[in-house]
């Protein structure tokens, strides 16, 4: 594919030679000739002196590099990724191996794996990709265009909206962590009547569990985007265009507005909302509500600039209290030879 109709089709601009062959995409540090890499932070620009790749995206012209101009480097770079690579999509059908209710509803150009099993009452929408060892239970809605990657589930009654996509092992709708202890100690458990619903073009990442509510419902909000191994709690809200990193955690009823950033490790303690535009950095834990586009760091977690320098100062409590014993003692002796 020649640079200018790579451009053309981005809808960038080629600055010096449009003619030369792309044949992928890559990093700076791996990219060879041929390839076509990317400049999103004006920091990294010295490491395009020793890259390999015969072009760049970038915000400006490269010196010596045949460049795409982008009013955004990362999504374009994205973008052209996909025409170099497309992930393999299985053909339309239903594998033989498959276990499908004869009561449920399968769309038009849908594919079902291998030992998939879809329950009684169970809707595919048109043109979803149910891989090999994926289950939905009964009553359960899946969306069109949806992805279900091996070994996903969706629970009873729970519903996936279009163009979703599960990863390996994602869980939808398993049964919230309610427990009434009795006189004795021991714990009743609660029936977790709710569901949970996934709207529209949400991607879930591997080993991430989405709870089923105790009444009512959990909801995970268009477009949000949560990576591996994260707990989201009975009858939570992640709103709209949400970053979830790996590892964080949110307890019950934990409300999250439109375009709220939890970094890896996050922990939320529930019953409170974090606000719109609120970025919440690695390895907080939070405890209270967040206001809307605030920056919070720590645990408990306060506003990041006072954090920063609140580490800076804890590295230097064991000199500072040295001082302070030093001092303590010359007062000590000038108050005794008075």
């Amino acid at each position: 594919m020649k640079l200018s109709e790579l451009a053309d089709a981005l809808g960038c601009r080629a600055e010096g030679d449009g003619q030369i062959d792309i044949t992928g995409v890559m990093g700076m540090e791996k990219a060879e000739a041929g390839h076509l890499t990317f400049l999103a932070n004006m920091k990294y620009a010295p490491r395009l002196k020793n890259t390999a790749a015969s072009a760049v995206i970038a915000a400006r012209p490269v010196d010596g590099l045949p460049t795409l101009i982008s009013t955004n480097p990362y999504l374009d770079f994205a973008r052209a990724l996909e025409f170099f690579y497309q992930p393999p999509r299985p053909a339309a059908g239903i594998h033989p191996s498959a276990a499908i209710a004869a009561t449920a509803k399968i769309g038009a150009g849908v594919s079902i794996g291998a030992f998939v099993s879809v329950g009684e009452r169970a809707e595919i929408g048109d043109a979803a990709i149910l891989h090999p060892h994926s289950v939905v239970y009964e009553g359960a809605v899946i969306g069109s265009r949806a992805i279900l990657h091996s070994h996903s589930v969706v629970r009873e009654f729970c519903c996936v909206g279009a163009r979703v996509i599960l990863q390996n092992g994602v869980v939808v709708g398993g049964d919230g962590f309610g427990f009434a202890k009795r006189a004795d100690g021991s714990h009743h458990k609660i029936v977790q009547s709710g569901v949970t619903v996934i709207e529209d073009d949400v991607e879930i990442q591997s080993l991430t569990s989405v709870d089923r509510a105790t009444v009512g419902e959990t909801r995970v909000k268009r477009g949000a985007k949560i990576d591996s191994l994260v707990q989201i709690g009975h009858a939570c809200v992640v709103g709209e265009d949400n970053i979830i990193c790996a590892q964080t955690g949110l307890a019950g009823s934990s409300i999250l507005e439109r375009n709220v950033l939890l970094a890896g490790q996050v922990g939320i303690s529930g019953h409170l909302t974090i606000h719109e535009g609120a970025t919440v950095y690695a390895q907080s834990g939070i405890g209270g509500d967040v206001a809307p586009n605030s920056r919070v760091s720590g645990s408990p977690a306060f506003e990041a600039g006072d954090w920063l320098r609140a580490i800076t100062t804890f590295q230097k409590l064991p000199e500072m209290m040295r001082s302070i014993r030093e001092l303590k003692k010359r007062v000590e002796e000038l108050e005794s030879a008075k």
